[in-house]
């Protein structure tokens, strides 16, 4: 029993402790993604990914390329920590007797787990998709009017005069940044809590179905691994194992990426429109962008996913937290 008690906060840790490594390692092209998914046609800032890279290092600076990381650093702890921690918990309630899963129960295991993260990822987010996009969205005023800011079509511009405000650009200036905090006041002064949730219903969409195929197909290459059953894979297999899983979950699901980015993004640029929803989101993408749209990304959430999960996966196998907690107790008792 005690065994059991100490397992699920080693996890946590484990959890939380991969989640900033990986964060720190690829946030970058994440905010490549974000910026490249909330393009249209006709208004390309950016042709690809390296062209994303170059041009946002050029114009902001190497700290722009980590605009929204602070969000991301304080949330993936506790982001990780649940969706780790979650599918474990499901996968040792659905075995009997420690009797090996069938691939139904680890596909459901993966979807509890998607469920009950997204408490944490749709405000995490939420947040960061505002301060990733505001140097898209500067950069298209500039080149489209010169000194014109974002246009009055989306209606959170005209209830959340902050944002707009800090999204303002003038001439031979910048933009100005604001921080997580300071969104997320505005958003729950003038919205209240369901201002951070914006997204949820997009963000379930794809983070269930993620996880649905992650933690199984993690779970069976991990498994080609083992010499036993009972021993661990090496170091580099479980790596890759989280490599593979995870990118092939991310590009799978980067359809419902694209529709959560954009229904999150409460700025809009010259001439883009508002969504009321999922369906109206993936009718107008789908009507005035093509099919192709649905990709917009894709690359990048394949090169963002894994290293992440691969960096996530190691970590956890290394078994920092039960480590740590071993010293912590171990520390107490010679006290």
């Amino acid at each position: 029993m005690a065994e059991k008690q100490i397992s699920l906060p080693a996890k946590l840790i484990n959890g939380g402790i991969a989640g900033i490594i990986g964060v720190t390692c690829v946030f970058p092209v994440d905010l490549t993604k974000t910026r490249l998914q909330n393009q249209r046609n006709g208004q390309q800032i950016y042709k690809n990914i390296w062209d994303c890279l170059t041009k946002t290092l050029r114009s902001e600076g190497y700290f722009g390329m980590y605009r929204g990381a602070a969000v991301n650093l304080t949330l993936v702890t506790p982001e990780k920590a649940i969706k780790l921690a979650a599918n474990d918990f499901f996968r040792h309630h659905l075995s009997k007797n420690g009797s090996s899963l069938t691939l139904s129960k680890e596909m459901l295991a993966g979807c509890g787990a998607g469920t009950c993260q997204v408490i944490i990822t749709t405000p995490m987010e939420m947040l960061k998709i505002q301060l990733q996009d505001a140097g898209r969205l500067a950069t298209q005023q500039k080149t489209v009017t010169g000194t014109q800011c974002l246009t009055h079509g989306s209606k959170h511009l005209n209830t959340i005069p902050l944002l707009s405000r800090g999204y303002n650009v003038r001439p031979m200036s910048v933009t100005r940044n604001l921080s997580a905090t300071q969104i997320a006041a505005e958003l729950l002064r003038t919205e209240g809590i369901k201002g951070l949730y914006k997204g949820l219903g997009a963000t379930l969409l794809r983070d269930v179905p993620f996880s649905v195929i992650y933690f199984p197909l993690f779970a069976n290459l991990n498994k080609m691994g083992q010499a036993t059953p009972n021993e661990r894979a090496p170091f580099l297999h479980s790596f890759f194992a989280g490599c593979i899983a995870g990118s092939t979950a991310a590009v799978s699901v980067n359809p419902c990426d694209v529709l959560k980015t954009r229904l999150q993004s409460l700025n809009k640029g010259a001439n883009e429109e508002s969504y009321n929803g999922i369906v109206d989101c993936a009718r107008k993408i789908w009507v005035k962008e093509g099919p192709s749209a649905f990709l917009k990304g894709s690359g990048c959430r394949a090169l963002v996913i894994a290293p992440l999960f691969g960096i996530a996966q190691v970590v956890y196998f290394f078994n920092v937290g039960e480590t740590l907690l071993e010293y912590i107790q171990f520390t107490r008792w010679i006290a």
